[in-house]
C-alpha cells in the first residue's frame, strides 16, 4: 500500500518530532492552507510589534518603564523564530490529534495540582485575557463559518468536534499562542500587549480564513449542502415554519421515532394509574370541542406572562380554564396535551422537592414550568433527547446552583443574577421558537465557564497553600525528631538548648524544606549540632581541649552563616555567641570538675537542662562550694520540651474530636462513604438547625490526612479529618449532595412513582 499518498509533510513546522498521521486528504489540505495563512497573519503581528512597543516606550513615565519596553522589543526579535515554530507545531499537533479516537486536550497554562508554587496574579490576568479573546471571536461568528468548519471536520473524523476542540477554533489558537509566548522573558504588561496584537492581527482576520477553509472542504465534497449565513444581522425569513415542523426538521427519523416511543411509554404508565382519570372525564363534560395546539400555546403564553404561580397539573388546568372562561371559549384539552401537562407537573414536583437544590433557586426554576410545558407540547423529543437545549438548560442551572447557599447575598450574587436574567428573558420572549433555549444555554454555559475558571484558579491557590503547609509540618516533624535524637538525655547549658531549639531549628527547617533530608547541607547542619553539643561538655584531658581549640572557629562560622541565612536577630545572635564563648573559654581554665548527677529518664522530645532552683530545693544539700569551684560547675538540670520556633505542635485531631464520646469502628459504612468521596464532590454542613453551608472537596492532603473544602468561588471554608467527617456523616450534620443531572433524576423518579402506583392499584 502506498502510504505516502495519504501523508503530507508539514514544512512550516520546523523541529516538530511528531510523526505524520493518517489524516483524510481534505484535512491534510486545510492543515497546510491554515498554517500558510496563519504564517502571513503572524508575520503581520511581529512586524508591527516593534512599532507598538516603541510607541509605548515613548509614552513611558519613567526610565525603568521605558527600559521594560525596549528590552521586550529585543526579546521579541531574538525569539521570534522559536515562537513561530512552537505556534505552528502546536497547531500541527491539534490536526494530528484528529486521527485519534480520544485525545487529551491541550491544557493551556494549567497549574499542576501537586505543584507547591502559589498562583500569581500574572497567570490570572493572562487567563482572563485569553478568555476574553476567545469569547469575542465566538460572538462574532454570526455567519456560522466556524460552526460549519467544525461540523465539516467532525464528519471526517471519529471524534466529536466542536468549536471548543476544533484545531482552528479560537480556544486552541489562543492556547497555541500562549504556549509560544512562554518563550518570552517579559513583564506581564508587555505580554498582555502582545496578546492584544495577536487579537488584532490574527483573530480579527480569522473569519476570512474560516471561509477559505470551508470552501476548500466544499470543493472536496465535504457537506456541500451546509448553508452559510452571510449577513451579520438576521434578515426576515421568507417562510415561518410552525413550531412543531421546526422541531421535527431538526430531528433525524430515528430521533423522532425514539421520542414517540418514549412519550408513548410514559402515557401508557399514566393511563394505568389514577393520574389521568379526571382528565378523561373532562372530555365529555359538555365542551364544544378540543383546543388546538395553537390555541393551547396561546393560552399558555398568556399564563406565562402573569405572576400567578402554578405548582401542579390541577393548578395548570384551573388557570387554563379560567382563561378560557374569560375569553368565552369552551374547549377541552386533548388527551395528549393533558398527559404532557401531567408529566411536566410531576417533573416539577420532584424539582421543587429536591433537597439538593437550594430553596432560593427552586423558586426561580419553578417559574420555568409553563415554558417547559410549552416545549413538551411542541417537541416530544424533550423527554427522550438528553441534548435537548431546554432540558440541558435546566440541568446546567441546577448543577451550577449546587454550591449556592440561601445565605448568599441575592442582590450581589452573580450566578443568581444571571439565572434570573435568562429565566425572565424566556418568560418574556418565548412564544413557540425553541431556539431561545439554545441561545440562553450558550449564554449560561459561557458565564459558567468564566466563573468556573476563576474558581479553579482560587482552588489551585488553596491546594498549593495546603500542600505547602503540609510540607512544612512534615519538615518540622523531621527537625523535631532530629534534634530530639541529638539532645534527649544529655546535660546541656541553657544557652545551648536555646540556641538549638530557638535558633538552629530554623536553619534545619529551611534546609529540610528546600533540599530535604538526603542533601549534603542537611547532614552538615546536623554535624554542626553534634559539634556544638560536644564542645560544651566537660573537657577531661588536653587532647580534648586541643581538638576544641581547632573546632571553635569553624563551628562559630557555621553557626553564624546558618543563622544569618534565616535572618536571625543579630543582637540575639551576638548574645548567644558571647555566652557560648564564655563556656568555651572556661574549658581552657584549670578547674575542679564536679561529677554531674546521673541523668533521669526523660520522655522522647525532652532534654535535661540546668536549673539552679532544683539544687536549692534539696534539704540535705551540703553548703555551697567555694566560688572558684562554683564558677566551673556544670549548671544544674531542668526539663525542656523540644519544639520548632514559630510552629505549634501538630495534633492529629481537634480537641472536639478527641473528646467525642462516639468512636466509629473502621468497618463503619460512614468511613466507606468518606473514602469514596472524590475531589469535586459537593457536601452540605449543618451549623445549626436553621443554618448550613455548602462546599466542595478541593483536596485531600495525604501528608496530614486533611480534607479541604471550598465554596463555589474557590475560597476555603472548611477543613476536616477523615474521622470527623465520618462522625458528621453519621450524626447527620453533614450530607452528600447528588450532582447527577436534575432532569434525569426527575424523570427516573416520575417513572418509578408511576410504576409503584400501578403495582399498588393492580
Amino acid at each position: 500500500m502506498n502510504r505516502d499518498s495519504k501523508v503530507v509533510s508539514l514544512t512550516p513546522v520546523s523541529g516538530s518530532n511528531a510523526p505524520g498521521l493518517k489524516l483524510a486528504r481534505p484535512l491534510q489540505k486545510i492543515r497546510q492552507l491554515a498554517i500558510r495563512q496563519l504564517a502571513v497573519l503572524l508575520r503581520g503581528l511581529f512586524d508591527n510589534a516593534d512599532d507598538t512597543l516603541f510607541d509605548m516606550a515613548d509614552k513611558a513615565g519613567s526610565n525603568s518603564e521605558q527600559n521594560i519596553y525596549f528590552e521586550a522589543m529585543r526579546d521579541l526579535r531574538l525569539k521570534r523564530r522559536v515562537m513561530e515554530s512552537r505556534f505552528y507545531r502546536t497547531i500541527d499537533e491539534g490536526f494530528q490529534s484528529l486521527s485519534q479516537a480520544e485525545a487529551s486536550e491541550v491544557k493551556l497554562g494549567a497549574v499542576s495540582i501537586e505543584g507547591l508554587s502559589i498562583l500569581q496574579n500574572d497567570e490570572l490576568e493572562q487567563s482572563v485575557a485569553i478568555e476574553g479573546m476567545v469569547s469575542r471571536v465566538l460572538n462574532r461568528d454570526q455567519g456560522m463559518s466556524l460552526s460549519h468548519l467544525s461540523t465539516r471536520i467532525d464528519s471526517l473524523v471519529s471524534r466529536n468536534i466542536t468549536t471548543v476542540n476544533n484545531p482552528m477554533g479560537p480556544k486552541l489558537l489562543c492556547e497555541a499562542f500562549n504556549i509560544a509566548c512562554k518563550e518570552l522573558d517579559v513583564d506581564i504588561k508587555v505580554k498582555l500587549i502582545v496578546f492584544k496584537l495577536f487579537e488584532k492581527y490574527v483573530l480579527n482576520q480569522i473569519e476570512k480564513l474560516y471561509l477559505e477553509l470551508n470552501h476548500t472542504l466544499v470543493a472536496d465534497g465535504v457537506l456541500p449542502g451546509l448553508s452559510h449565513v452571510q449577513s451579520r444581522k438576521p434578515s426576515p425569513a421568507p417562510r415561518q415554519p410552525t413550531p412543531e415542523t421546526a422541531a421535527k426538521e431538526a430531528e433525524s427519523p430515528v430521533e423522532v421515532q425514539l421520542a414517540q416511543q418514549m412519550f408513548g411509554a410514559l402515557r401508557g404508565l399514566m393511563a394505568k394509574s389514577s393520574v389521568v382519570q379526571r382528565a378523561g372525564s373532562r372530555a365529555a363534560a359538555g365542551y364544544s370541542g378540543v383546543a388546538s395546539q395553537q390555541e393551547l400555546m396561546g393560552l399558555l403564553s398568556q399564563l406565562q406572562q402573569t405572576t400567578q404561580e402554578v405548582s401542579g397539573a390541577e393548578d395548570v388546568r384551573g388557570a387554563l380554564q379560567d382563561l378560557m372562561v374569560t375569553q368565552q371559549r369552551n374547549r377541552a384539552l386533548s388527551s395528549v396535551d393533558d398527559d404532557a401537562i401531567n408529566l411536566v407537573s410531576m417533573l416539577f414536583e420532584f424539582i421543587l422537592d429536591d433537597s439538593n437544590i437550594p430553596e432560593g433557586v427552586k423558586a426561580l426554576l419553578g417559574r420555568m414550568q409553563i415554558p417547559i410545558l410549552k416545549v413538551a407540547i411542541i417537541d416530544k423529543a424533550f423527554f427522550s433527547k438528553a441534548s435537548h437545549p431546554a432540558r440541558k438548560l435546566l440541568n446546567e442551572m441546577a448543577s451550577a446552583a449546587l454550591g449556592w447557599s440561601d445565605q448568599d447575598s441575592q442582590t450581589q450574587d452573580r450566578l443568581l443574577q444571571k439565572m434570573e436574567q435568562l429565566v425572565f428573558r424566556i418568560l418574556r420572549e418565548f412564544e413557540d421558537n425553541i431556539s431561545i433555549f439554545s441561545d440562553c444555554l450558550d449564554d449560561f454555559m459561557g458565564f459558567v465557564a468564566r466563573e468556573r475558571r476563576r474558581s479553579e484558579l482560587m482552588e489551585q491557590r488553596v491546594r498549593d497553600a495546603e500542600e505547602g503547609r503540609a510540607k512544612t509540618e512534615t519538615a518540622r516533624d523531621a527537625v523535631q525528631s532530629a534534634l530530639a535524637e541529638k539532645m534527649v538525655g544529655k546535660t546541656l547549658p541553657a544557652v545551648v538548648v536555646d540556641l538549638l531549639e530557638d535558633a538552629w531549628s530554623r536553619v534545619l527547617l529551611l534546609i529540610q524544606l528546600k533540599e530535604g533530608e538526603s542533601s549534603p547541607r542537611w547532614q552538615e547542619a546536623l554535624d554542626t549540632v553534634d559539634d556544638l553539643i560536644w564542645s560544651v561538655r566537660p573537657m577531661a584531658d588536653a587532647a580534648d581541649r586541643k581538638r576544641l581549640l581547632k573546632m571553635v572557629p569553624g563551628l562559630l562560622k557555621a553557626l553564624r552563616v546558618g543563622l544569618t541565612e534565616v535572618a536571625y536577630d543579630s543582637f540575639a545572635m551576638n548574645k548567644l555567641f558571647a555566652d557560648l564563648e564564655a563556656i568555651h573559654l572556661s574549658s581552657f581554665k584549670p578547674k575542679q570538675l564536679v561529677e554531674p548527677r546521673a541523668d533521669r529518664p526523660v520522655a522522647a522530645g525532652k532534654i535535661a537542662v540546668p536549673h539552679l532552683a532544683e539544687e536549692k530545693a534539696q534539704p540535705d544539700t551540703p553548703a555551697a562550694p567555694p566560688a572558684s569551684v562554683a564558677e566551673v560547675m556544670p549548671e544544674p538540670v531542668q526539663t525542656v520540651e523540644v519544639r520548632v520556633k514559630g510552629i505549634d505542635p501538630a495534633t492529629p485531631e481537634s480537641a472536639e474530636e478527641i473528646s467525642s464520646p462516639v468512636e466509629l469502628t473502621e468497618d463503619d459504612p460512614s468511613f466507606r462513604l468518606i473514602d469514596n468521596l472524590k475531589v469535586g464532590a459537593w457536601v452540605e454542613f449543618a451549623e445549626s438547625d436553621v443554618r448550613s453551608f455548602r462546599c466542595k472537596l478541593a483536596a485531600v492532603i495525604k501528608a496530614t490526612g486533611k480534607y479541604v473544602f471550598v465554596n463555589r468561588t474557590g475560597v476555603k471554608v472548611a477543613e476536616r479529618t477523615r474521622s470527623r467527617l465520618a462522625l458528621e456523616l453519621r450524626d447527620g450534620s453533614m450530607r452528600l449532595l447528588d450532582d447527577a443531572l436534575l432532569f434525569d433524576r426527575a424523570l427516573e423518579s416520575v417513572i418509578g412513582n408511576l410504576r409503584k402506583m400501578n403495582q399498588a392499584e393492580g
